[in-house]
């Protein structure tokens, strides 16, 4: 029961961590989430290092349902929503986030970290490096917006992230508005964190008992810690970034963000 408990408190913290720098830097907490709590998940023995990336991917999706669903009332309020190509968008992100579980479980943890990390490397050049832009091109039409955002949604599901990271600069190189393209990729994080979540926990019904904090694969315990600090937190980073140098912090959560990466792939 102790460490149930410790499990809870050290989430609630993370919750404070991942909801203030998604609300200052735009990030999706997954990046932090998953390399933490699946350490965290072996270091208490909840599960072995084989299936630990799975649970903290499958809870990292879980707990972004909660953070994109507040922060795309809020970009839809404000008119940063791009209808007339997000049912495209989410169509594609939908059905490939849908499939990621069921993908992820068929790899084994090496790949997935391997996977993971290699995402993380580019997600970091891009926010080391934000000029760096091919010429931007005009838009596709809807079908084929489907098919290469279901490749984004599926990657995303697949390493537990909401898909911003990814879907915001495949926006922009289509020349959708900075504001509207973090509108839309708030809300397809839903739909990515939603369906990739079924899909985790379909995948692993079989894995635990409900009794032993598990839905699936996703670990309820961790979840609830993650999700009642993390909302309040991000509204404290909203705030913050009228005080706090955001780009040079960017810079550094970028770094270290590549040093987690090196780290998972060496251990």
């Amino acid at each position: 029961m102790n460490e149930l408990l410790s499990i809870v408190l050290i989430c609630g913290v993370l919750g404070c961590v991942v909801g203030f720098l998604a609300g200052l830097l735009g990030i999706g907490g997954g990046l932090i989430i998953v390399p933490v709590l699946s350490v965290l998940l072996t270091s208490f023995k909840v599960v072995d290092a084989e299936q630990a990336m799975l649970i903290a991917i499958a809870t990292s999706l879980a707990s972004i349902i909660f953070t994109s669903t507040s922060s795309a009332i809020a970009h839809h309020k404000h008119g940063n929503i791009p209808w007339h190509i997000a049912p495209w968008v989410l169509i594609g992100v939908s059905l490939g986030a849908l499939f990621s579980g069921f993908v992820a479980t068929g790899i084994d943890h090496i790949t997935l970290e391997w996977v993971f990390a290699l995402c993380v490397f580019f997600i970091a050049s891009r926010m080391t490096f934000p000029a760096l832009q091919t010429a931007s091109r005009p838009l596709p039409s809807g079908p084929i917006i489907t098919g290469l955002t279901s490749v984004i949604g599926g990657l995303s599901g697949m390493i537990g992230i909401g898909g911003g990271a990814l879907l915001v600069p495949f926006l922009n190189y289509f020349q959708i508005d900075m504001k509207k393209a973090i509108g839309c990729a708030a809300l397809s994080g839903i739909l990515i964190a939603l369906f990739g979540t079924v899909g985790f926990i379909y995948a692993g019904w079989q894995f635990a008992a409900l009794s032993n904090g598990f839905v699936g694969y996703v670990y309820l315990p961790a979840l609830f810690g993650i999700v009642v600090t993390s909302a309040i937190f991000a509204q404290l980073g909203a705030k913050a970034t009228q005080y706090l140098p955001v780009a040079m912090i960017k810079k550094i959560f970028a770094l270290i963000l590549v040093l987690v990466a090196i780290k998972m792939l060496l251990v």
